[in-house]
């Protein structure tokens, strides 16, 4: 593609989520400060990852769940990964992603990208996966148990998980609500379950996950202030490989109690109840 079809291509599509570099014309990200978040987040659980596998995705076949426009499908490619399968259930997200990949000029045989919904699609008609992204996904459905069992049918080791989550220690999800006529939204239900770090866990353990959750250490917390108080976390899950030398500092599953109050305070809120 020339220089002008990239341009008019690029103008054509209502929203960009994620930054492209398409030789040399970059896409219209909707939040300038998302270019430094997804920079971060690159460095919080891509790149340990492609470390951990000894540098290099290759030999591996990757499965990336609401792909969007192919962010971390071509990050995958670039690493040397044999194929990715991307799914996103909005059609202008796969118009975005073969668009981006054609301009980048990946081997075809290398990707493919498919819209749908999960929950219905067949995953296992496109094999089994090494590593499966869910990246962004696991706070915008209403059926967390059945994502993991679709999951865990195809993938045969790694699963990244990056989601919101609440701060509740105990292990639970909180009922929350959201347009499903936006386009970073679940394209289902309204009604969404966002779990806490300690069910991720209990949900990744139920399915024969052993699971690291790692600690941010961003050098720059623009766009990605839910990181820094505890609202959003990426888990490492693995049925074969060892995590237990997963680069990068980790966290418990259990946060501690909140502080008890002091005595002096117990009674300042007993005299403010009067």
């Amino acid at each position: 593609m020339n220089d002008k079809e990239i341009q008019e291509k690029i103008a054509g599509f209502s929203r960009w989520h994620y930054q492209f570099d398409l030789k040399g014309h970059l896409t219209p990200i909707v939040r300038q400060d998302g270019i430094n978040r997804h920079q971060e987040r690159k460095r919080y659980f891509f790149d340990p990852l492609v470390e951990f596998l000894g540098g290099s995705l290759a030999g591996k076949r990757i499965l990336d769940l609401a792909c969007n426009a192919g962010f971390w499908s071509l990050h995958a490619v670039l690493k040397g990964c044999d194929q990715v399968v991307g799914i996103d259930g909005r059609q202008m997200h796969i118009d975005q992603a073969n668009f981006v990949f054609e301009v980048h000029e990946i081997d075809k045989a290398k990707y493919s990208f498919h819209t749908g919904n999960i929950f219905t699609m067949d995953l296992q008609q496109f094999g089994e996966f090494d590593i499966v992204f869910c990246l962004g996904l696991m706070y915008h459905i209403s059926k967390p148990m059945e994502l993991m069992e679709i999951i865990s049918k195809c993938n045969t080791d790694i699963l990244v998980i990056d989601t919101d989550i609440n701060l509740d220690p105990e292990s639970c999800f909180k009922v929350f609500h959201e347009d499903i006529e936006y386009e970073s939204s679940a394209v289902d239900y309204e009604l969404i379950l966002q779990p806490s770090r300690k069910a991720v866990v209990d949900l990744a353990r139920q399915f024969d996950y052993a699971t690291v959750i790692l600690k941010p250490d961003f050098q720059s917390y623009e766009g990605s202030e839910s990181y820094q108080y505890g609202g959003r976390r990426a888990f490492i899950c693995s049925k074969i490989s060892d995590l237990k030398n997963f680069p990068g500092e980790t966290e418990p599953a259990e946060l501690p109690p909140p502080a008890k109050p002091s005595l002096f305070r117990k009674l300042t809120q007993k005299l403010l109840a009067r």
